[in-house]
């Protein structure tokens, strides 16, 4: 059958197999292309660890910082024990991400990251519109942005995660 004499078999043969070649090449182009998305979004995310490492640092030196840059609604409800607070859960959430950069396949880890940006959105919107404390200013509004974007580009990334062999598993043994 390798031969091409002209006959119907052989040339679907030869069609099948240029389709099969093809289909590798474009999955191959979009591997490569969400491998870069990846690598972008680890730089995203030591980014972003690195200036929440800088905000802990000013949580802990002066906490007038937050009263002057987040929550200038009511800065009398900014004090040493919330600023350090802040700082604490900033730095947790730069580790998780800065660590989520470094194994951004762990799919676990990747979750987690995720939730990180997920809860800093809600925080900065809650603290923004319900409980008035956070004005819509630049110091708010930096978060709110960067929380939206990291979790806009986290969803897409899931997208360049090979399937799970157990998910592939599961999926043919329902075919069979």
């Amino acid at each position: 059958m390798g031969r091409l004499d002209g006959t119907i078999c052989d040339l679907s043969y030869w069609l099948s197999r240029l389709t099969k070649i093809k289909r590798f090449y474009i999955i191959r182009q979009v591997s490569v292309k969400m491998s870069r998305f990846l690598n972008v979004l680890r730089s995203w995310l030591v980014m972003v660890s690195v200036i929440a490492v800088g905000n802990t640092v000013q949580s802990f030196r002066d906490h007038s910082f937050l009263s002057e840059k987040l929550y200038t609604g009511t800065p009398e409800f900014v004090n040493g024990l919330q600023a350090r607070t802040f700082g604490i859960w900033t730095l947790l959430s730069s580790i998780i991400r800065c660590a989520c950069a470094i194994d951004i396949q762990n799919r676990t880890l990747y979750h987690i990251t995720l939730w990180t940006f997920v809860l800093a959105l809600g925080h900065f919107l809650s603290e923004a519109f319900i409980y008035k404390t956070a004005p819509l200013t630049i110091g708010v509004m930096a978060p709110l942005i960067v929380a939206s974007f990291s979790v806009i580009g986290m969803l897409i990334g899931f997208q360049c995660f090979p399937e799970a062999q157990e998910e592939v598993g599961a999926r043919q043994k329902k075919r069979n």
